[in-house]
């Protein structure tokens, strides 16, 4: 093999999580040992993510050999079909493993391990190599370990991150301080519409704002909030918001019980806004928010037909087996949070006894759907309140499936905690729910909001500090 650029051997979970990866090392080489090729065949049966990425890494391969005959293998096949047809990208060749090595790995190391074969394939062609060339791409981090220890220089896959640092990702909140208010009071330009004031702002304090998000400050004796309407280089027109904490406000019988919920139910009961996502520890009241302003658009203002409630099936401990019964029942056992939310929402109205609350969980039946992840590819929903609980655990594509699922008059909102991820491969920046935060943050029909303080109960907040 000769090369004289860097090269990169890939590890099969690299593929398996972004097939794409092959065109994303630039000008530089790729090398793909031949039990990866076998550990793709071994995981590309099933619907799972990892078997459709399994499927597509081995399509790119097949369209690159298609295009430059077999007869290159060996000399290494230009990297030049890239999926997004980029062909200004200056791109590299990937060589595939064409001959078997003698063994070079210790005798505490078996050769016959997948993980081991990979290693001793790198540790060989290593040695045609210059000093420092060759790098092993995974993210195993005991195959990276390994790696160390052979003396091979390795690193973790890190193209696929939406951010370098989670806590750089927007919480769609801008706490300004009373200095900025005395200096902009006096040059604001305001006006009156449909019920709400209007202000349009101007400054470089503004660039760093988003549509949607919002701008208050954290005097308790002259609170002010106001949420951003549009945005125009460095002038921002902001408008006054709704309190949703005071009774008469109330979504289907619930109060906002700190400033946060009450800018959540801001972006939760407007019908402009198309996309909503809500983050934060648990017991902050995102799914609760959420149901209540689902059930009085969809019941009482009938601006949606149906609410639809989805989940990323991901156990916390050992799965327990397959579950009996139809789609609806196999989910029910996932959505205790829309259990217990229902509960609480169904003991507001005290007055109607056990007959009223029985008759509120009849009419509630027929306008919740649970419908599980794994069948929504192909659908088109229509009219539809679309709730998207633990969106941590989904991967930006099976997030981008959802949500491409909506169609005219539908809302969607994606509700999760990325310090809870359950999904093996994904971390708090390469998670689907980093990812639509940051992608829809500058979208006007989009809105987004951390939540920082829990109201569950005084234990539970404790515990969330603490452990």
């Amino acid at each position: 093999m000769k090369t004289t650029k860097r090269l990169f051997a890939l590890d099969s979970n690299v593929l398996m999580h972004d097939p794409s990866s092959l065109f994303r090392f630039h000008e530089h080489d790729i090398f793909i040992p031949m039990m990866v090729l076998e550990e793709l065949d071994a995981n590309k049966k099933g619907n799972t993510e990892v078997a459709r990425n399994a499927r597509q890494a081995s399509r790119f391969l097949d369209d690159l050999i298609s295009k430059h005959g077999p007869e290159n293998i060996g000399q290494g096949i230009p990297l030049d079909l890239h999926p997004n047809n980029q062909s200004e990208i200056e791109h590299g060749k990937v060589f595939i493993q064409t001959q078997a090595y003698d063994s070079e790995l210790p005798d505490y190391l078996p050769g016959h391990l997948p993980d081991n074969n990979i290693l001793n394939t790198i540790v060989a062609i290593s040695k045609t190599l210059e000093a420092s060339t060759l790098t092993l791409v995974s993210k195993d981090i005991n195959m990276r370990i390994k790696a160390s220890v052979l003396g091979i220089h390795s690193e973790e896959y890190f193209n696929d991150k939406v951010l370098e640092d989670a806590d750089l990702l927007s919480t769609g909140l801008h706490l300004l301080d009373e200095h900025f208010w005395e200096a902009h009071s006096s040059e604001m330009d305001s006006w009156s519409e449909n019920g709400r004031t209007y202000y349009k702002i101007k400054g470089p304090d503004v660039s760093d704002w988003s549509p949607n998000s919002f701008v208050y400050n954290d005097n308790e004796k002259n609170k002010i909030s106001y949420r951003v309407n549009s945005l125009e280089n460095d002038c921002a027109i902001i408008e006054t918001t709704q309190d949703y904490s005071k009774p008469n406000n109330a979504v289907w019988g619930i109060q906002a019980r700190n400033q946060e919920q009450n800018f959540a139910l801001n972006l939760l009961m407007d019908p402009d806004i198309d996309f909503v996502s809500l983050m934060g520890i648990a017991g902050t009241g995102k799914t609760l928010l959420t149901l209540a302003a689902g059930l009085q658009q969809t019941i009482e203002q009938e601006l949606y037909s149906e609410i639809i409630m989805t989940r990323a099936t991901v156990p916390v401990a050992d799965d327990i087996g397959f579950l009996p019964g139809t789609e609806e029942e196999k989910m029910t056992p996932w959505m205790g949070a829309l259990m217990d939310n229902l509960e609480v929402l169904t003991q507001i109205d005290k007055e109607g006894g056990a007959w009223g609350r029985a008759a509120t969980n009849d009419v509630l039946s027929k306008h919740i759907k649970i419908r599980s992840v794994n069948f929504m590819r192909g659908r088109t929903f229509l009219n539809r309140f679309i709730i998207i609980d633990e969106a941590q655990n989904l991967t930006p594509k099976q997030l981008k499936t959802l949500i491409t699922r909506a169609g005219p008059n539908t809302k969607v909102i994606c509700l999760g905690n990325v310090a809870q991820i359950d999904t093996p491969y994904l971390t708090e920046t390469t998670s689907g729910l980093t990812y639509v935060v940051d992608r829809f943050k500058n979208w006007q029909h989009s809105g987004h909001i951390t939540l920082m303080r829990g109201e569950r109960s005084r234990l539970a907040d404790y515990s969330s500090e603490v452990l």
